[in-house]
């Protein structure tokens, strides 16, 4: 691995390239903070499939990608007079100190629920409104609910065991059959999905992740029975449920 004078020389490394590119490249000397919002938002999720798929080569390369949209952030902020790379470094490290007083202070924290109880309080006394003011308006519903269930247990707000999420996804359901109203049986299914995500939680287990492995699993095993009925001369808009069903489980074991 690198020493930690190698890692400062590569960031000092990127740092030049991105002044240079700013001064010299027509497109990199075009770009805005507004321009970059929906590249830099494409790059996170290309980092999050390498993620999921366990490819260190390609989160290395994606991880480069990202470093290089906050450098380019802070270096159209530097030329705005607004901030720079040092003020944005320095934010995050102060931020970092202050909320681990069990670490840079005299708190005690032993567990990782205390910690998420202190940074919470913390927070509110940097006058957030509310524990739940932190979480983006613009988040996926999924993560969304999984990052509210999360920062309500930093207050302690939060069930006492595994069986009663259970009990509550079950409960849920039972609304949502009795209902008959289109827009509150709309809200009685995403109560069920709000619940299944609080469970998956409790369990260790980030929905979205698992959602995504999923969606995964099923594109790969409908490709493989694509691949098969075309084997067979068979065009599978033609199949009916029963056949489909056949071709599916000799994929699942392809």
């Amino acid at each position: 691995m690198n020493t930690r004078k190698d890692q400062l020389k590569a960031f000092e490394r990127l740092l030049d390239i991105m002044d240079e590119l700013r001064e010299k490249c027509p497109w990199d000397r075009k770009q805005t903070m507004e321009t970059l919002r929906t590249l830099s938002i494409e790059e996170i999720y290309e980092l999050s499939d390498a993620i999921i798929e366990k490819d260190s080569d390609e989160i290395k390369k994606e991880l480069g990608d990202v470093f290089l949209h906050l450098v380019f952030y802070s270096k159209i902020a530097s030329e705005q007079n607004n901030f720079d790379v040092a003020d944005v470094l320095n934010g995050i490290c102060n931020k970092l100190i202050h909320r681990h007083p069990h670490i840079y202070g005299d708190v005690e924290a032993n567990t990782e629920e205390e910690v998420l109880q202190n940074w919470e309080q913390i927070k509110l006394k940097e006058g957030n409104k509310s524990v739940l003011s932190g979480v983006p308006t613009s988040l996926p519903a999924m993560i969304k609910a999984y990052r509210i269930q999360d920062k309500v247990k930093g207050v302690g707000f939060e069930f006492e065991n595994s069986d009663q999420v259970f009990d509550k996804i079950i409960e849920e359901i039972y609304e949502f059959k009795e209902e008959q109203n289109p827009t509150d049986k709309e809200m009685e299914f995403g109560d069920i999905l709000f619940s299944l995500i609080n469970y998956g939680r409790f369990n260790g287990i980030n929905s979205e992740d698992a959602l995504e492995r999923s969606n995964k699993k099923f594109i790969t095993r409908f490709q493989k029975l694509e691949e098969i009925a075309k084997e067979k001369n068979q065009n599978i808009a033609d199949l009916t449920i029963a056949e489909l069903d056949k071709l599916w489980n000799l994929a699942k074991i392809r």
